[in-house]
């Protein structure tokens, strides 16, 4: 095995585990908040790269005018799951609330099969699709959009928990929700804003990965899976570690999918993930309590 053959291994990973940070990041922006884990985060993504696939490839739309449409499009259908299933409850148990993702999940991807079928459908990349050549490995210039769009978005995340009104209304929630409602923050207006913002999130990871990864109905169970194993084993409420162990994972993943077989890539992952939470339950970089204050 040489060593442009382990880049290449590397380089996959990071670009998969990039989309797994970003399933994290919504998982963590709604835990914070509400306490919730919301199940029906990759069908977000899901969506995502399906509505994206109409519009350009049904509609004639141009990539840059689909893409905030697809966006806006996924964030509306979070806020209205939120309005529709959560914001009605009265006093509900945590357990309700999963089991409510749950169902959420089930009913997004029944209806992605009514609407667009079983088939696996494609995306065209946003520049060329000539490889770029790194040290003996290839990269597609695809990739770089995905690394580039998820680390301006880390970023403005970052930048909007830090300077908005809004931002540090949900870092105040995240702390302490009855505290905060004291003080006049609306503590349902900000569930109802943590849902979109976390759809918005799955959005752009689903439209940016559908050009190399391709979409079907089915994929956001897996992405969401991957997704909430980067939240845990980063330490749920925090959001680099999400990031850091998205990465680890989609690293992982590829190495073992490379080195060993590929059948068993999803499996090395889930190892790792086990034996790290057997020996530090609240995650590799998990304080034991849940916060959305690392931003």
């Amino acid at each position: 095995m040489n060593v442009s053959a382990i880049l290449q291994y590397i380089l996959s990973g990071i670009t998969i585990g990039s989309i797994y940070a970003m399933v994290a990041l919504g998982f963590n922006i709604i835990y914070s908040a509400t306490d919730i884990i919301n199940f029906a985060q990759g069908e977000f993504v899901m969506l995502g790269g399906m509505i994206m696939v109409s519009l350009v490839t049904g509609l004639k739309l141009p990539l840059w005018f689909a893409f905030p449409v697809a966006v806006l499009a996924v964030t509306l259908i979070g806020a209205i799951f939120e309005r529709l299933c959560i914001h009605p409850l009265k006093k509900p148990t945590v357990l309700t609330l999963i089991i409510i993702t749950i169902a959420g999940s089930i009913l997004m991807k029944g209806g992605a099969m009514f609407a667009w079928g079983k088939e696996i459908l494609s995306l065209p990349h946003f520049s060329s699709e000539k490889p770029i050549l790194f040290f003996g490995a290839t990269i597609l210039p695809q990739v770089l959009w995905i690394l580039g769009i998820i680390t301006v978005a880390v970023a403005l995340l970052a930048l909007f928990f830090r300077i908005t009104i809004t931002g540090k209304a949900m870092r105040a929630c995240a702390a302490n929700r009855r505290a905060a409602s004291l003080v006049g923050i609306n503590v349902k207006r900000i569930v109802l804003f943590s849902f979109a913002l976390s759809a918005m999130l799955g959005a752009i990871a689903g439209i940016i990965i559908t050009p190399i990864a391709l979409m079907s109905y089915d994929r956001g169970a897996m992405l969401a899976l991957k997704g909430f194993g980067a939240a845990v084993l980063g330490g749920l409420g925090n959001p680099v570690g999400a990031v850091a162990a998205g990465f680890l994972i989609g690293v992982l993943e590829s190495l073992g999918a490379g080195l060993i077989s590929s059948h068993y890539k999803d499996a090395i992952a889930l190892i790792v993930l086990l034996a790290v939470l057997f020996i530090k339950p609240s995650g590799l970089f998990g304080s034991g309590e849940a916060r959305l204050k690392k931003f």
